[in-house]
């Protein structure tokens, strides 16, 4: 059995996915498929349940999950350990990030990184903004990435960007003519919002209410990606942010109108933990990810070290 092996199951449990662990380990699907059947005839256990809508580990796949995530973790230390004698970074580093980020984001980056530093594996998991800052307080995260973040005594916030955040709309609809709508002319509408304990939601609920718009609710949803299926639809109209919804507009299966009433963004920042030591895998995102502004970079060295 092999350490690459172990990552790949690592990753279809937490992605829910076999495309998405593919695309991590850059493996074909295929690959992934037969390396989980030989996990299982290894153990002589089924370790995931497959159906339609989700894939879930079984009580044995919990169990080699968690087995599975302390020797990577391992792993991981050892190679961060043999690096100090190369000069150049190497090793994984697992960010934490809430899927509109991830996935529309960073992609970019993530693909210069892997021209800049191709020892450096960047692991993307996807989760809620609660759940990513739990991740980086434990150290099960080497980053995270939230929107409007808020203050922890364990973490250090790096500014890492601004999304600006739009009306976005089917093409169908009324207002896909009209370059700009006052937030007050949304009030009464169907909207299809983000879940209400999420940040994002919370933040769209107080400008909503700061120009007297009540919008009808018709979905809550906790991902950006079928929130923007929804709108096409015709469920409702909604507020995202514009970089999350650049690839629909393109293809003219969503149209996007400002805000009238001023400029509105969404503030992205980079956690880490106060006081963990960055390696130099870790850096290397860093200097990536924030485009070697050393003022950005002085402050994530400082608070780490």
């Amino acid at each position: 059995m092999q350490i690459g092996t172990l990552r790949v199951f690592c990753d279809v449990v937490d992605t829910r996915s076999f495309s998405e662990a593919a695309r991590l380990n850059r493996v074909t699907q295929s690959a992934v498929s037969q390396r989980i059947r030989a996990l299982e005839r290894m153990f002589d256990r089924k370790l995931l349940d497959r159906t339609p809508r989700a894939i879930q580990p079984t009580a044995a796949g919990e169990k080699l999950y968690e087995a599975a995530r302390a020797v990577l973790a391992r792993y991981e230390e050892l190679l961060e350990i043999m690096q100090e004698e190369s000069f150049e970074p190497m090793g994984t580093v697992t960010i934490a990030t809430i899927h509109s980020v991830g996935l529309h984001e960073i992609q970019h980056l993530i693909k210069e990184l892997f021209r800049s530093h191709p020892k450096v594996t960047a692991r993307l998991v996807y989760r809620r903004s609660d759940q990513i800052y739990d991740m980086v307080s434990k150290g099960d995260a080497d980053l995270g990435l939230v929107a409007f973040p808020k203050e922890r005594r364990e973490l250090v916030q790096i500014p890492f960007t601004e999304d600006r955040l739009v009306v976005v709309v089917p093409p169908d609809h009324s207002f896909a003519k009209r370059d700009k709508i006052p937030l007050a002319h949304l009030d009464g509408i169907n909207f299809v919002a983000f879940e209400r304990d999420l940040p994002t939601r919370r933040a769209i609920d107080r400008l909503l209410r700061e120009y007297g718009s009540q919008v009808n609710i018709t979905m809550a949803l906790d991902n950006v990606e079928t929130l923007k299926r929804a709108v096409e639809i015709g469920i409702g109209i909604s507020i995202l942010p514009r970089a999350s919804v650049r690839t629909e507009v393109a293809a003219g299966t969503l149209v996007e109108v400002e805000i009238a009433d001023g400029v509105f963004t969404r503030p992205i920042a980079i956690l880490l933990r106060r006081g963990r030591t960055l390696s130099k895998a870790t850096e290397a995102v860093l200097q990536v990810f924030l485009q070697n502004d050393p003022k950005r970079l002085a402050l994530a060295r400082e608070a780490t070290s």
